[in-house]
């Protein structure tokens, strides 16, 4: 839990400094600001909390905020979804199952991997915690890379986004990817601290990519629901997919990714012309 205390503080400091007091509703003050963003007695203000009270937060101390407090924090601090979230796990008052105990080897039920081969036209990658890759169809490893060849420990999207060379050439976008990733993993981080899997990922992260260390030291979260990634393929050129994801209630820890492109698009084309070289390219493989 101290942990979590001291997290809590960090994320509240890195999100007022990110609050435009202007668009806080608050008066003009003549008095010049040291930092960026709020003060903590103007977070208090707006959260009716006593800046006393709201200071002690920050600094990591041992607090449990009612609900009702971290809904007012949350409000003040004009958090999205992905945040209020986060905030609510940090302090224990989430009513989501607790994901600490899930099964530290990540498997597919049977069923799922049949779905997958089902879906085997299309880029379809199966993400569990901590971003590691449990499955990947023929279309998602010809359009990012075929994550079965990469050593067990090493098919993780996040590791591959930071520690490989192909996805910065790859990613038109790779610096707004690499950040999503990195802001994702906080998220899971918060969900289950005491993973020790996710804490070993997380520093070797921190100490071989400067950048991983520059984001996550801004204390941001983000979780990926839908988005778009704008990619210049070796094979196929320039194209953007757009991505939509599907978490399954029975389990919570794996989420499906499905990449499409508009029909008609030039974009579309391309994956045409890439699922045509893959089917080339398998009937050429050994029998």
């Amino acid at each position: 839990m101290a942990d979590n205390n001291r997290e809590l503080g960090s994320f509240l400091r890195k999100a007022r400094s990110h609050r435009d007091p202007e668009r806080a509703g608050l008066p003009p003050d003549s008095r010049a600001r040291r930092v960026p963003g709020l003060r903590r007695e103007e977070v208090a203000r707006l959260a009716g909390v006593s800046t006393d009270y709201y200071a002690r937060l920050e600094q990591g101390r041992p607090i449990t905020p009612s609900p009702g407090v971290v809904d007012a924090l949350c409000r003040a601090l004009d958090l999205d979804e992905a945040g209020r979230a986060y905030v609510h796990t940090l302090v224990g008052v989430t009513d989501a199952p607790s994901r600490r105990h899930s099964r530290s080897v990540p498997r597919l039920r049977p069923g799922l991997h049949q779905l997958v081969d089902a879906l085997d036209g299309e880029p379809v990658l199966v993400l569990g915690r901590r971003s590691d890759v449990l499955a990947a169809t023929r279309m998602a490893k010809a359009l990012f890379t075929d994550f079965d060849q990469l050593p067990a420990r090493h098919r993780n999207y996040a590791r591959w986004m930071f520690l490989d060379a192909e996805p910065r050439s790859l990613f038109v976008d790779w610096e707004e990817q690499a950040r999503a990733a990195v802001e994702n993993l906080r998220l899971e981080a918060g969900r289950a601290p005491d993973d020790r899997a996710t804490n070993e990922l997380i520093a070797e992260l921190r100490e071989k990519s400067t950048a991983f260390h520059y984001w996550w030291e801004q204390h941001r979260v983000h979780q990926r629901t839908h988005g778009s990634k704008r990619l210049h393929h070796p094979l196929v050129g320039e194209l953007t997919v757009e991505y939509e994801t599907l978490t399954l209630p029975g389990d919570p820890d794996n989420t499906l990714f499905f990449y499409t492109a508009e029909p008609g698009s030039s974009s579309r084309q391309a994956l045409d012309l890439l699922a045509m070289w893959t089917l080339t390219d398998t009937a050429r493989e050994p029998g």
